[in-house]
């Protein structure tokens, strides 16, 4: 029989060889693919730069966690006893300032503080607090405690709102968890920042 009066391929066989395919592609990709972030060369360049500007200012970085918590009164932010909450003036050290890259969005206030007078270095330490945001287009998103020696730099974090989106409030209220092991024993001087008003307390980790 000749080339040229074979009959083309059914194409039921066609439809059969794509779907073959795309499954074995699918399942090799999916299998193999690497879970890890990718690789963002700017992003690890700066995150390095940061930290040794950081460290050269004397200054260590700690992630604390986040959560907005549902009934306010019933976290146990304050401890064993609540610290005596003082109104300290706003903004950052200038140091620190100068030390970071970027410089973070503070919230315009911080109307209260609950937190505990003392804490075991071995246990996680809570501080509840409420902030006013500079404006309904942003929303807490965590926050960065900064240490040097006896002074800690309690550095609330938020996010902007895409679209048409509005937070509900203008006030906020945010639990920040220091983890456990972060600080030795000692007497600490903490200070919840605001670009306005801060709030301040003294904190002994024993």
């Amino acid at each position: 029989m000749s080339q040229a009066s074979r009959k083309p391929w059914s194409m039921k066989w066609i439809v059969l060889s794509i779907v073959i395919f795309v499954v074995g592609y699918t399942f090799v990709t999916l299998h193999y693919r690497k879970s890890d972030k990718s690789f963002e060369p700017y992003q690890d360049l700066k995150d390095k730069a940061n930290t040794g500007r950081l460290l050269s200012a004397g200054f260590q970085r700690f992630a604390l966690g986040f959560s907005r918590p549902t009934d306010p009164g019933r976290t146990g932010a304050a401890g064993r006893g609540a610290a005596a909450i003082a109104t300290g003036p706003g903004g950052l050290p200038s140091d620190l300032t100068q030390a970071l890259i970027d410089q973070p969005l503070l919230p315009v206030s911080i109307d209260s503080v609950t937190a505990a007078a003392s804490a075991s270095a071995a246990e996680p330490y809570l501080i509840q607090f409420t902030a006013t945001l500079a404006d309904m287009k942003q929303q807490p998103a965590g926050g960065l405690l900064y240490r040097r020696e006896k002074e800690l730099i309690v550095i609330p974090t938020s996010e902007k709102l895409t679209g048409t989106l509005l937070a509900r409030d203008a006030a906020a209220t945010v639990l920040l968890t220091l983890p456990a092991g972060s600080l030795p024993a000692g007497q600490y001087r903490v200070t919840v920042a605001g670009s306005r008003t801060a709030r301040t307390w003294t904190l002994q980790v024993h």
